[in-house]
């Protein structure tokens, strides 16, 4: 299974001809046909994209970006519309879209578009529970390797779960005790020292992709930040 997809639309058909095919290329579709069961969704469900109608019969697609955003800084934001009017882009995309599909589209476009965009924010793609994608990186937490073209690195076991960690929450400031916590069971002084030495190792690791960075937050933790290279 790829992906877990959110999709808001209230047209009927296309919404039934649209999920079909997004289901054949293998995608995991959630979908609802108003605002106010999308609102509901959001807060129960994390998807790795969304796909929102603009024109809904009560909240509008805007709306729902916007409480996605403030749960969610990552997911990428597709936005469906029949409008094409530039103050309507410029609003989303200020909400934290990602892109708009213009109606009509074809399946083609709108699968294509997904692909891109689940590849920049670079949600970690799980072709089995243990195996992940982390920029041109390949990381098998079961077999405990990271590999990149022409690099491997057999790693600890410490280090495949620090790392697991990290992707499982790239993009998010995560705090030094709660990485503690997670993955030694409890937060002191001489463990952090250790986690800093593991931080140290991952980061020479990644270095061969300068999209990734692990990220020093001063008094708070640490974040995974994958940045896009244009």
């Amino acid at each position: 299974m790829k992906a877990h997809l959110f999709y808001v639309e209230d047209d009927e058909s296309l919404s039934f001809v649209t999920r079909d095919n997004l289901e054949l290329e293998g995608y995991q579709v959630t979908y609802c046909g108003t605002g106010s069961k999308a609102m509901e969704i959001i807060k129960e469900q994390d998807f790795d994209l969304c796909i929102l109608d603009v024109m809904l019969p009560d909240f509008d697609g805007f709306a729902i970006a916007e409480e996605i955003r403030k749960r969610n800084k990552q997911v990428p934001i597709l936005f469906l519309t029949a409008k094409s009017l530039k103050e309507d882009r410029i609003h989303g995309l200020r909400l934290g879209a990602d892109d708009y599909i213009t109606k009509p589209f074809s399946i083609e476009e709108l699968i294509l578009k997904i692909e891109i965009f689940l590849k920049r924010s670079q949600i970690v793609t799980k072709k089995e529970e243990h195996l992940f994608t982390l920029g041109s990186y390949q990381f098998d937490h079961k077999n405990l390797s990271l590999t990149n073209e022409g690099f491997e690195k057999q790693l600890t076991q410490k280090e495949a779960d620090l790392l697991k960690f990290f992707i499982e929450n790239q993009n998010s400031v995560l705090k030094r005790s709660d990485i503690l916590e997670s993955l030694w069971g409890e937060d002191d002084y001489f463990l952090g020292r250790s986690l800093d030495v593991f931080i140290s190792r991952l980061r020479k690791y990644l270095k061969l992709d300068d999209s990734l960075k692990i990220e020093n937050i001063h008094g708070v933790g640490f974040r995974l930040n994958s940045t896009v290279k244009a």
